[in-house]
């Protein structure tokens, strides 16, 4: 249950709230980057499946390090809109990973969708709209 799949690595992004929320790990795909996160006790609700605060978190996550990671220097970034759509819930011990993808980027507002997985199990679709935060 705490085995990491082949190819992911620690994040390197970190901050106090992802600290606690996670811990999340990335694996460098063809075209993006995967964010994933084992599903512990600590993740989970009142009806035993991650809490939707867990998946949501890791949506904004998953969206905004995209994003971040697309350019050098790095790109801040900052959340204006997150939607997601629950399709059903992560049980203990899934290895849960998100793919988000760049739908368009401009020079002050970025958009983006992504879904997230447990194996084959489609939990959730999300879409974003980030500001960037350009020097």
């Amino acid at each position: 249950m705490d085995s990491i799949p082949e190819g992911f690595a620690p994040a390197s992004f970190s901050s106090g709230f992802l600290n606690v929320a996670g811990p999340y790990y990335t694996r460098k795909d063809d075209d993006h980057i995967a964010v994933g996160i084992r599903i512990t006790e600590g993740h989970l609700n009142g009806i035993e499946v991650a809490h939707g605060g867990v998946l949501t978190t890791l949506a904004d996550v998953a969206l905004s390090y995209q994003l971040f990671v697309s350019e050098k220097p790095r790109l801040p970034i900052a959340t204006i809109n997150l939607n997601t759509n629950f399709l059903t819930g992560a049980k203990l011990g899934d290895w849960v990973v998100a793919h988000a993808h760049i739908d368009r980027k401009g020079k002050r507002t970025a958009y983006c969708h992504g879904e997230i997985f447990a194996d084959e199990r489609l939990l959730m679709t999300m879409t974003g709209v980030f500001a960037l935060l350009r020097k």
